[in-house]
């Protein structure tokens, strides 16, 4: 595989950056560092919400613009200013939303940075927990019929096999309108469809003047498969998914064994461990 130097690395944060608890590994934040230090452009791409993303790049000092909400939102990372924002528009929201309640699934919408959904459960307390986000309670029709524009993006949580089943209906249903993604085996993402990472890292690449070639992205799940296909390194890490690991060009290893750091050591800085 014959690629140009790398210029720009994008990292999916959960299962990726970030450790089974959600910390960043001393080794992968020197790494970091490093790549900065030598003029590298390190961003992060997550399908999380900008003010539960804003943290991460505090601590590694990331003053570029991420990409959260899977693409629909590209913002500065510190400052928050919005460089880019599509939303699923109200009314297609509200029949997504009436939809998956009236099929007994639990779901969340999201607005800039507020998460909000119909009804508390165990659900939205193990989100809130991930996340680090307050989760409000409304009626969420209500809501939106007074919403003129949309929402970022909704989430469905529920097993993975009724997830799987709602898939299809929810594709045949709205078709190209909406992006459907999962971030986990019970996270089902849905956006405006024509974001996604890969979308939102090509255009991140043009605002820098980088070529594709130039541009390695690290992921896991399948909300992460578009930005893989799309760099000119694509990484899977070790505890990705096989279907995600089939189409990266390289795997690393796991979230908890620094793969991060290793990708970049490898790729980035030329260090051959």
């Amino acid at each position: 595989m014959k690629v140009l130097a790398i210029r720009l690395v994008a990292m999916d944060l959960d299962d990726t950056l970030l450790r089974n608890d959600w910390t960043i590994s001393p080794r992968v934040v020197k790494a970091i560092q490093k790549a900065r230090a030598q003029g590298v452009k390190v961003t992060i791409a997550t399908g999380r919400m900008p003010i539960s993303t804003r943290p991460y790049a505090k601590q590694l000092e990331l003053d570029v613009p991420v990409i959260t909400y899977h693409g629909a939102m590209i913002q500065q990372a510190i400052s928050g200013d919005i460089i880019f924002r599509r939303v699923i528009p109200s009314p297609i929201a509200s029949e997504i939303i009436e939809d998956v309640l009236g099929r007994g699934i639990y779901a969340q919408i999201y607005l800039k940075d507020r998460v909000i959904t119909q009804t508390c459960n165990e659900w939205s307390e193990e989100y809130a927990r991930i996340a680090s986000v307050r989760i409000e309670e409304a009626n969420l029709t209500r809501l939106l019929s007074q919403e003129p524009e949309g929402v970022e993006k909704i989430l469905c949580i529920a097993g993975e096999a009724d997830l799987d089943q709602l898939i299809p209906i929810l594709g045949h249903r709205y078709g190209k309108k909406v992006h459907i993604t999962k971030s986990k085996p019970h996270f089902l993402e849905i956006t405006e469809g024509s974001v996604n990472k890969g979308v939102a890292l090509a255009a991140l690449a043009d605002r820098f003047g980088i070529q594709q070639q130039e541009v390695m992205a690290i992921g896991d799940s399948f909300n992460d498969l578009e930005m893989i296909r799309y760099a000119g390194i694509g990484v899977a890490m070790g505890n990705a998914r096989p279907e995600i690991k089939a189409q990266a060009d390289i795997v690393t290893v796991t979230n908890e064994e620094d793969g991060v750091a290793e990708a970049i050591e490898r790729f980035v800085l030329n260090i051959n461990g």
